[in-house]
């Protein structure tokens, strides 16, 4: 039991992690499957591909083409779900498909590993994923809306690689911490609910 509790925390770190930004946290898990530690492993069921050269080789090619689409093309790397009356930039609900189907396969695949059934990791990491990029999006979207200068606002996309691998890692070293972070992000999302609430309060008193 105490097996399926830390392989449950690491899966729901893996899928929050893909959900901020899928690509690193994808590379970090499969390269520590195919090394064989720190619990991290995809050698059973379907799941096996997640450890395999082509596929890691695939997901280094598919980041480094997301880079280079939003910087030719000055597309979005998250959706703002602020902005639910625009449409999301293609690079932006792409990504969005990719970490939420990343995360439910690093969690499946995850429980599958270790002799369980995978289809509650699926679930439970397309969720985890989602929540991670509603806390991450909005917060990434209005980051870009204040500078002025493209090259920082293209850097947050860096910071935003930078903090999935990070708790990506962290996970993998702790697998506790999963808990912690799916705690953390719905806290998040829910300060965000809440002041917005709290704007639209503030204004509608106003045009009283």
């Amino acid at each position: 039991m105490n097996g399926l509790v830390f392989y449950i925390g690491l899966g729901l770190g893996l899928a929050a992690a893909c959900g901020m930004r899928p690509f690193l946290p994808l590379l970090l898990a499969g390269a520590l499957a195919t090394s064989g530690v720190l619990g991290v492993s995809f050698s059973r069921g379907a799941f096996t591909f997640l450890e395999t050269d082509w596929w890691l080789l695939a997901v280094t090619v598919a980041l480094a083409l997301a880079y280079a689409f939003q910087v030719l093309l000055s597309l979005a790397p998250t959706i703002d779900q602020s902005e639910r009356s625009t449409r999301p930039d293609p690079l932006a609900a792409s990504l969005a498909g990719v970490g939420v189907a990343g995360g439910a396969l690093l969690f499946g695949g995850t429980l599958a590993a270790h002799g369980d059934a995978s289809w509650p990791g699926i679930l439970a990491g397309f969720l985890a994923a989602g929540l991670a990029q509603r806390a991450s999006g909005p917060t990434i979207a209005r980051a870009r809306k204040r500078l002025p200068d493209r090259g920082a606002r293209e850097a947050l996309t860096v910071y935003l690689d930078s903090a999935s691998l990070l708790l990506a890692a962290l996970v993998a070293l702790l697998h506790p911490f999963g808990y912690v972070a799916v705690v953390l992000l719905a806290w998040y999302v829910w300060r965000m609910r809440a002041r917005s609430e709290e704007k639209y309060a503030g204004l509608r008193i106003l045009r009283r």
